[in-house]
């Protein structure tokens, strides 16, 4: 009996471990195709995956920690990716997808840092975007003026994991773009409803010490 209790303790304290360790860890992932309205009324059918892991609270759902859009260019059956991959300084992936547009034959992407770590990262930009633009081989970082005024709308679907309405879109394995401008309508931060090219007065995170990761004083946001 006394050995029974003593392996029952083991098996038990072996669980706990493994626990603990895929908390941090985390799996699971999943993949859909997904239909976006582009500015000039013509619509692209793209494919996205995201996977799941990063640091994380134990109990709590790991992060995205990997995502990728993929989809052809018209007129050159070019295939395009996009991948944003897990970064250790920020624990998980660095952004939210918002929009994907093409104008002249040139795609860009617009997407906003998925957490305090990864805009204090990405220079804590105001409108909280950041901007890129791909140039036949990669995507390169460029600033607000050289993104297109052209674009305007909000065409990817945001809040990809952990609501149900979202979840069972994605399960279906394709999300038309009316449920798209659907789901996101059910968010309400303005930088979600079109796309700003103006500060926002109330806009950032604290700022992170990277040594510490405790919060250091906020600084003025610039002025418009």
């Amino acid at each position: 009996m006394t050995r029974y209790f003593i392996t029952l303790g083991l098996l038990i304290m072996l669980g706990a471990s493994m626990s603990a360790c895929a908390g941090f860890l985390g799996f699971g992932g999943t993949s859909w195709k997904e239909e976006v309205l582009l500015h000039d009324g013509s619509k692209i059918i793209v494919e996205r995956s995201q996977s799941h892991g990063g640091r994380h609270e134990i109990g709590q759902e790991p992060p995205i920690k990997e995502s990728t859009l993929t989809f052809t260019m018209s007129g050159t059956n070019q295939r395009v990716t996009w991948k944003d991959e897990y970064s250790e300084d920020v624990g998980h992936a660095n952004f939210q997808l918002l929009a994907l547009h093409i104008l002249n034959g040139t795609p860009y992407i617009l997407a906003a840092p998925s957490s305090c770590l990864s805009y204090n990262k990405w220079g804590r930009p105001n409108p909280p975007y950041v901007f890129f633009r791909y140039d036949g081989k990669t995507w390169l970082r460029i600033s607000l003026p050289e993104f297109p005024s052209d674009f305007k709308e909000i065409n990817l679907l945001i809040d990809t994991y952990g609501h149900y309405d979202v979840d069972q879109e994605i399960k279906s394995g394709f999300v038309s773009y009316e449920s798209v401008e659907k789901l996101n309508g059910t968010l309400t931060q303005p930088e979600f409803k079109t796309i700003l090219r103006e500060p926002l007065a109330n806009a950032g995170c604290p700022i992170i010490n990277p040594s510490s990761k405790a919060p250091l004083p906020m600084k003025p946001l610039p002025e418009k």
